[in-house]
């Protein structure tokens, strides 16, 4: 029985994201095309593949028995036609990461643009999220965490700056109104702009000084969601509205500029830099082969700088959290 390829590629794609809107979302596509392709393929099969109501969108012992068989064939013809990219001068196709809104605005930055002027064939995705979630479910070849947030068992290469600190800071109208802390604890009284987890939690501000840890529920007028939004709270920042804690990176250029003046840097808070991390278990696409192949030369330059031949070597994470 001919099937038209691109039909069975939207059913499997249907399958695996488990509805029409999250399969839209993974493939680009539209929900409405997705739908158009599953009934033409049912049409032209002669059987029902998912049952579908308002609410869900499920296989029936039909689809489930064809994707049992489906889904490895699928597999192979992907790793066949990525096989292909042995035969070009570069190569080609997509690369899907899911990465913190960090790494997309501080990291990310200064990797990207020299890896797609090397290596023009290929289509780079960034999926930029600020709850973690398994990168491997939204058809994502890698991911970017910091290392308290790696999935367990992946191969993990660094990338981007080893060590990052997080930045307290307010602009010079702000600190003339409403003074200067001269210790975390004074935070309190001051109008803090802070941020909470797509958990619903409030971000603790957390400072260290020696033996000393302070630890603290900050309050004030604005919240935002941790991620993109955070970039609000630097805006109301820069016009005096409050306090913002933040990585140092996400604020370098109004610390620079003095649109911000930093506030305690004997307490700033150093931590560990991003892991990109992968599953080798899998065959690894000629795109994401690329990719490591690029930052490992990245890396290689960095400790060439600093003379610091220790640190560029994959890294097995076996016992990591997740958030």
């Amino acid at each position: 029985m001919a099937l038209d390829i691109a039909l069975l590629h939207a059913v499997v794609a249907v399958a695996k994201a488990g509805g029409f809107r999250e399969a839209a979302r993974i493939t680009g596509s539209n929900p409405s095309r997705l739908s158009d392709a599953v009934r033409r393929a049912e049409e032209q099969l002669g059987v029902r593949l998912f049952n579908r109501t308002t609410r869900t969108v499920a296989l029936t012992e039909a689809g489930r028995a064809l994707m049992s068989r489906l889904l490895p064939a699928m597999n192979e013809v992907d790793a066949a036609l990525d096989a292909l990219n042995t035969f070009r001068d570069t190569p080609g196709g997509t690369l899907r990461l899911n990465v913190p809104v960090s790494a997309a605005r501080i990291v990310l930055p200064a990797i990207v643009p020299g890896f797609l002027q090397r290596y023009p064939d290929i289509q780079l995705e960034v999926v930029a999220e600020s709850n973690v979630q398994d990168v491997f479910r939204d058809s994502c070849d890698a991911g970017i965490r910091y290392d308290d947030h790696l999935e367990q068992d992946m191969v993990a290469l660094p990338i981007g700056p080893r060590t990052q600190r997080f930045a307290l800071a307010a602009s010079p109208a702000y600190l003339a109104q409403f003074g200067t802390p001269q210790h975390p604890r004074d935070l309190v009284r001051h109008r803090c702009l802070h941020g909470r987890y797509a958990t619903g939690v409030i971000a603790e501000w957390e400072f260290t000084c020696g033996e000393e840890t302070v630890r603290l529920q900050p309050k004030g007028p604005l919240i935002c969601s941790i991620g993109a939004a955070m970039d609000l709270t630097v805006e109301a920042a820069i016009a005096g509205c409050g306090v913002v804690y933040l990585f140092e990176d996400w604020i370098k250029t109004p610390l620079s500029d003095g649109s911000l003046q930093p506030i305690l840097p004997d307490w700033w808070q150093s931590f560990s830099g991003l892991w990109l991390y992968y599953n080798d278990r899998r065959l690894i696409p000629a795109p994401l082969q690329a990719f490591l192949d690029y930052v490992r030369e990245l890396n290689s330059s960095a400790e060439a700088q600093r003379g610091d031949s220790s640190r560029g070597f994959d890294h097995m994470s076996s016992c990591c959290l997740l958030l």
